[in-house]
């Protein structure tokens, strides 16, 4: 269970020992050592909010929902990044996604199944024609 290395993690980082966390959140230091080796189990909501009041942090990191929340929200943003480095902006992202309907299409079709490629590949040589207009300023 994560919530007991989230409270270990965060403890040591405020520089404070098991046993200064164990009394003043009253509770027993045996059990807050249990909880953070994670052999207590699930600890009562009651405990957990005692522990994150004494740590000065939301229930919810304790519980781990905001290093998911951060994690998902950096994943993100380094999408972002990579469309920016590619130079995809969100006037030209309108563009792409011809592209991305197309790929789209093409994962739903089986291997027998070939359609039609040619309009969409027109579709797309046009787009590229245009990105290149616009990219040396024509």
């Amino acid at each position: 269970m994560k919530i007991g290395r989230n409270i270990s993690d965060i403890r040591k980082k405020k520089n404070m020992t098991l046993s200064e966390l164990a009394e003043r959140a009253n509770i027993s230091k045996s059990y807050l050592s249990n909880l953070e080796r994670s052999s207590n189990g699930n600890p009562s909501i009651h405990i957990v909010e005692k522990i994150a009041e004494v740590l000065h942090v939301d229930v919810s990191t304790l519980l781990g929902e905001e290093k998911e929340s951060l994690v998902a929200e950096k994943e993100w943003n380094d999408f972002v990044y990579e469309l920016k480095k590619l130079g995809i902006d969100r006037p030209k992202l309108e563009e792409y996604k011809v592209l991305f309907e197309f790929i789209r299409w093409k994962n739903k079709q089986s291997c027998q199944d070939v359609g039609d490629y040619d309009g969409i590949a027109n579709q797309i040589q046009g787009m590229e024609s245009n990105n290149e207009k616009n990219f040396n300023g024509d």
